[in-house]
């Protein structure tokens, strides 16, 4: 059997070489696209049963080219880039890597929040992380990593999940909230971790962000989409001490950096995940789980069930 590795942003070699590996050792053949065209896609799934991809779009158009498909392993936490009823429809499995990213989102959420309350590095006096209040909205692997680092730096950790039971936080010295008007308001530093869902798409609004204590800091390593971007510039317009920082650059940002400045910081692309360990393990872990589906149909990740 042929699995295909796809990825715009190529995994790091020794992540292919580890990759190759497992492909290798249950016997099927890799092929690998790196940089390709959707048009490269279109052509390269044609005949193959097992694809991998980081942030590659796998819609319709490449569903329906992908005759022979069985499984689809998105290496990294969210799948928003797979057309998850199309696949369903096509009866093709579609899982995530979720963990294998986590730490280095997380620690990308700290490097975003102090250079923020340092100002950029501009010489000018800045703030400290310790004994401020962070609230973590969404307490999934990503958040559960960020609670651990905060609590190194001594602030104090709140969380908003209703997926979580109070018990499960507590547990881990962390204080559950239950609305995300609370969460907001008790917390200088918000860290996002919610997926792109139809009820989380531009559900941090003006209302919520203007929420924020003085001097809050709202951090977003998720997705743009949860952010209702005309919001956000009423928020910063309203709200002089607000900050915003984001490993996903929204549509508006040359807006929000020529009104706002230093206030406002976007990576160029998602970073979230650009780690070298992260790479290894989230490509290594994929080619796992595409081989246990190929033997025995193993799903224990399926996200369009």
């Amino acid at each position: 059997m042929k699995v295909l590795v796809a990825t715009e942003k190529p995994f790091a070699a020794e992540a292919v070489n580890g990759i190759k590996e497992v492909i290798d050792a249950a016997g099927h053949t890799l092929v690998l696209l790196e940089k390709g065209t959707k048009e490269d896609l279109i052509k390269a799934v044609a005949d193959v049963e097992g694809l991998i991809v980081r942030s590659d779009i796998v819609d319709k158009e490449v569903l329906d080219a992908a005759k022979q498909l069985k499984v689809v392993v998105r290496a990294g936490a969210g799948y928003d880039n797979i057309d998850l009823a199309e696949a369903t429809a096509k009866g093709v499995c579609v899982m995530n890597t979720p963990g294998q990213n986590s730490n280095a989102v997380a620690e990308l959420v700290f490097g975003m929040a102090i250079m923020m309350i340092r100002n950029s590095y501009n010489g000018k006096a800045g703030t400290e992380l310790k004994e401020k209040s962070l609230g973590i909205h969404a307490y999934g692997q990503v958040g559960r990593n960020v609670a651990r680092i905060a609590k190194g730096f001594d602030m104090t950790v709140t969380a908003l999940d209703p997926f979580v039971k109070d018990e499960a936080m507590i547990a881990e010295g962390v204080t559950p909230m239950h609305s995300v008007e609370e969460l907001y308001s008790n917390n200088q530093f918000v860290s996002l971790h919610i997926p792109a869902t139809p009820q989380t798409k531009q559900s941090v609004n003006k209302e919520l962000i203007c929420k924020l204590p003085k001097n809050g800091v709202l951090i977003n390593t998720a997705r743009k989409e949860v952010i209702d971007e005309a919001g956000l510039v009423e928020a910063l317009e309203a709200r002089p001490d607000i900050r915003y920082v984001a490993d996903v650059k929204p549509d508006n940002a040359d807006e929000l950096i020529a009104k706002f400045g230093d206030r406002v910081f976007f990576t160029p692309k998602k970073m979230g995940a650009q780690t070298a360990e992260a790479n290894i393990k989230a490509g290594i872990a994929a080619a796992e789980q595409v081989v246990a589906h190929l033997r025995d149909g193993w799903n224990r990740f399926q996200v369009n069930k």
